[in-house]
């Protein structure tokens, strides 16, 4: 337990004093103009007028005061993400809005400590429009973080989850940026090994960008990765040789996960809904999905078929360049309209800043840290009918046996009896 955490609670007033967002004069300047000392009414107002933000004034009315790391101050809580807690915080000189990614410190192990330092190193190699560009990194007491480009928006999974599928234009545009960025990191030698739909940033009027690092590795240096060997990423999203042989990972596998990451986009639903993370793991080995027609009909066939070659089982069969999906995404791309942003955050009461570690049940809700590589945690996509009948095998690209059935079928039950009809009343005697 913290120091502060230890110490009695401090009022509102104390906190906000203490945490400098404002003076003495000012505060008691609030109070004669509101004409009361009542906290909830003071931090209202001074959240109106733009002194301090929501998660500001939650953070003191819970008697907290450390609300920056380093020469960032720390104005709301962005996520979760796979090595820890992402905030939004402004820097105190240049007033940059950014995201800070941080490594609580109940996560702050030797190991943990080194990962997300790799992950440092390995952001700072990047500088592409469709890839979230590094700015920063220090050292706060104990508290280790990463600064980058701050993306208005939201993530391509919360937008599905909050909206419905995508359009076709729409993830087409979306797809094509970011299969840019990604050739751009596997020209320098890097296989992401987590491409899924909240990986990739949305801003609201329909810029891409390819996030979250961390799991990254170096293609030419895989045995220098201490993961080699295990199985990283998530399970909806995982290409068959990642599971397989994960030392045989490379741009390919990316492109895999991408293909599932459109398939979500404009069906809205994974590839493999159901089953735990083994059964998904399985499932992407031997089993193809459904037609993404049927939850989609709209789709054009051209499109399918750019899915379905980017979801290729066999690599040798399957689009072997990030380029090369985006050149075949962009005919679709014919423009993205504004995209209705940002979701509705629910009115819980947001984790502390990272200097006290995050309570248990808040971490439950933010999701399970993706950087375990001895599991592999499942995403929580709008789910099917966990008793739906598992796709045909051996299908090279959707379980289209069952589909081509249920579409033509009745037509021909409808010809049968036609023709069983001319028959008996003699039509085609001659």
């Amino acid at each position: 337990m913290s120091q502060e955490a230890a110490e009695p609670k401090l009022s509102f007033e104390e906190a906000a004093l203490r945490s400098g967002l404002i003076t003495q004069r000012k505060y008691e300047r609030v109070c004669e103009l509101a004409k009361t000392k009542d906290p909830e009414i003071i931090a209202a107002t001074l959240v109106k007028s733009g002194v301090m933000t929501h998660y500001q004034a939650a953070q003191l009315k819970a008697g907290r005061t450390k609300l920056t790391l380093g020469p960032y101050l720390i104005t709301d809580w962005i996520g979760q993400g796979g090595m820890g807690q992402v905030f939004k915080a402004v820097h105190k000189v240049m007033g940059r809005v950014c995201a800070v990614k941080v490594l609580p410190l109940e996560k702050s192990t030797p190991q943990s400590r080194d990962s997300f330092m790799r992950e440092i190193r390995v952001q700072a190699e990047l500088d592409h429009p469709s890839v979230v560009r590094a700015y920063d990194a220090g050292v706060d007491g104990s508290v280790h973080y990463l600064v980058t480009e701050y993306v208005p928006g939201t993530d391509l999974r919360r937008l599905v989850r909050n909206h419905g599928p995508l359009s076709q234009s729409d993830t087409a545009s979306i797809i094509a940026q970011v299969a840019r960025g990604l050739q751009y990191a596997h020209q320098i030698g890097l296989v992401h090994r987590d491409i899924k739909p909240g990986n990739i940033l949305v801003t609201n009027d329909g810029v891409a960008k390819l996030s979250d690092i961390g799991l990254a590795t170096w293609a030419h240096s895989m045995d220098a990765d201490p993961r080699a060997g295990k199985i990283v990423g998530t399970a909806d999203y995982l290409s068959p040789e990642q599971i397989q042989n994960p030392r045989g990972v490379g741009p390919a596998s990316d492109i895999y996960s991408l293909g599932c990451t459109t398939y979500y986009a404009v069906t809205g639903k994974v590839p493999f809904p159901g089953g735990d993370a083994r059964s998904k793991c399985r499932r992407h080995c031997e089993q193809t999905p459904w037609h993404p027609r049927k939850f989609a009909p709209e789709l054009s066939e051209d499109f399918v078929d750019t899915i379905a070659d980017m979801m290729e089982k066999d690599v040798n069969r399957r689009i072997s360049t990030a380029i090369e999906v985006a050149e075949r995404m962009e005919p679709f791309a014919s423009g993205v309209e504004s995209i209705s942003q940002p979701f509705e955050r629910q009115a819980w009461m947001p984790p502390p800043p990272p200097h006290e570690p995050v309570p248990r049940e808040l971490a439950e809700v933010a999701g399970a840290n993706a950087s375990d590589s001895e599991s592999v945690p499942a995403m929580m996509p709008v789910p099917l009918d966990p008793e739906m009948p598992p796709t045909v095998r051996g299908s090279r690209r959707w379980s289209t046996i069952v589909w081509t059935i249920a579409i033509v079928g009745p037509f021909l039950v409808v010809a049968g009896f036609l023709v069983g009809y001319a028959t008996a009343s003699g039509m085609f005697a001659k």
